[in-house]
This record gives C-alpha cells, sequence and structure tokens, in this order.
C-alpha cells in the first residue's frame, strides 16, 4: 500500500528539520587547503565537508526518525534507542561463543532459525548474568508480542566488525529469551540502500556470519518491511521532495564561503 499524504508529509518534514538542524550547528573544517580552494573553490569545498558530516549521522538524524514514522502504521510498539532486557544467562554466553566459533572457522553455515532455538533451549540455565548491551535502534512488536529488533548500519560496513555484529544480534535475543523464553523474536541488520544497486548486496556473504534471509534487509526490502509495499519507491520521492524544498536555503548556506 502506497504511504499516505500525511505519512509523506511527516517523512518530508522530519528530513528538512534534521537538515535544518545540522546546517544550524555546522562549522567547515578550519584545515587550509590552498590547493583545494584554488581548484574547486572554498564554497564547494564547505559543501563536501558539509556532506561528510552529514553522512556520519545520517542513521540517526534521518533513517532512524523515518523508520519509526514508518512502522507505527503497521506494529503496535514502535520504539527508538530502547533498552534490551539486562540478563543473558550462563549457559546462553557459552552457546552464543559456540555459534561463534563455528561461523569463525565454516563449520556451520549460519542458519537464524536454527540459532534462535539453540538460546531458547538454554536461556534460562545456570547463573544469570547481568550485562549491558547495544541498544536497539528500532524496536518493533506485534499485537501477538512477536518482536522484530534492528541495528540500522552504514551501507559499507567494516568487514572487521561482522563477528561483532553477529554476537550482538545473538546478545539480543538471549537476552529477550531470557526475559520470557516463549518469545517469537527476530534480529536484523538493516542497510538503508545497496550501494551495488543493480546487483545484490554482496558485502555481508562474504564473511560466512549473517544469515542474509533471516538476519539481513537491504534498502527496497527494509523500507517496505516497515512501512509496507511500495514504500520504498515513495520514500525516495519523498527525499526528492524535500532537497527541492532545502536546495535554496543550502545554496544560500554555502555561498557565503565563497
Amino acid at each position: 500500500m502506497p504511504l499516505t499524504a500525511h505519512q509523506k508529509t511527516a517523512i518530508e518534514t522530519t528530513i528538512k528539520e534534521s537538515i535544518r538542524a545540522k546546517l544550524k550547528k555546522y562549522s567547515p573544517e578550519t584545515n587550509a587547503m590552498p590547493f583545494h580552494y584554488r581548484l574547486l573553490g572554498k564554497d564547494r569545498m564547505a559543501l563536501y565537508s558539509f556532506i561528510q558530516s552529514l553522512n556520519t549521522t545520517f542513521g540517526v538524524s534521518i533513517f532512524e526518525p523515518v523508520a519509526v514514522s514508518l512502522a507505527k502504521n503497521r506494529f503496535a510498539v514502535v520504539q527508538s534507542q530502547r533498552k534490551p532486557h539486562p540478563q543473558i544467562s550462563e549457559r546462553a554466553h557459552h552457546t552464543i561463543q559456540h555459534i561463534i566459533d563455528n561461523l569463525a572457522t565454516t563449520a556451520n553455515p549460519p542458519n537464524k532459525i536454527s540459532e534462535i532455538e539453540a538460546l531458547r533451549d538454554v536461556c534460562r540455565d545456570g547463573k544469570m548474568n547481568t550485562v549491558k548491551l547495544t541498544k536497539v535502534d528500532i524496536w518493533l512488536e506485534k499485537d501477538t508480542g512477536e518482536l522484530f529488533l534492528l541495528d540500522l548500519k552504514t551501507v559499507k560496513p567494516n568487514k572487521g566488525d561482522f563477528e561483532k555484529f553477529k554476537r550482538m544480534l545473538l546478545e539480543w535475543a538471549a537476552a529477550e529469551l531470557a526475559r520470557n523464553p516463549e518469545t517469537k523474536i527476530h534480529t536484523i541488520i538493516a542497510i538503508p540502500y545497496n550501494p551495488y544497486a543493480p546487483d545484490p548486496y554482496r558485502r555481508w556473504t562474504m564473511k560466512g556470519m549473517l544469515d542474509t534471509e533471516h538476519e539481513l534487509l537491504v534498502g527496497e526490502e527494509l523500507w517496505d518491511f516497515l512501512g509496507g509495499e511500495d514504500t520504498y519507491d515513495d520514500l525516495l520521492d519523498c527525499f526528492e521532495r524535500a532537497g527541492v524544498a532545502l536546495r535554496p536555503e543550502i545554496d544560500t548556506y554555502f555561498a557565503k564561503f565563497k
């Protein structure tokens, strides 16, 4: 179902407010770059610096609030930056390490369904350890209590982070199962867009850590999951309209660096 007019307006407002807030607080790098300035102009270098700065905060300042706005029409509970349950059983910790070790040595391919069931079997066995886990970027809950915990990542994460991300997903699952062993839970890495399009997203499969069918949502698949069918195309149009509306403000702001 396409986005409603109200949803489109809300998303465009979120985008514009985020960019305006960023411009208000932004100050370009003070490093002297005489050759770049002469070749490209200070205004273009200032704009380039702004884009680089924006890229580092795009997830939190734009993608995250947009995701929350979209999901509210499809999920009973929608929250951002929520803390997971603060306890994991000792046996679950051992099971997580066993899963990671087998994946790292390619002894087993990733299989999230079987991994979740392995954690469910031991989620309250042994000592319950208090843990400080990474906050969940997007917490979604259906009327049935089924959970979807999403972690928003940059489109090209460092290769060395694959194991860390996998451990985080398993720890979230173990923690929420410790709270309620009957919980149906999905822990997912979310990538806002596919930089390799039209080819498939391939970065994760190189490491063999993620079950790409059950632990990964990329681009169109992510946004349609959050907002419903055809959301992705509507969302791109929202960004375009917001960009057109902001262009005079952006041009005026960076003209002062000429």
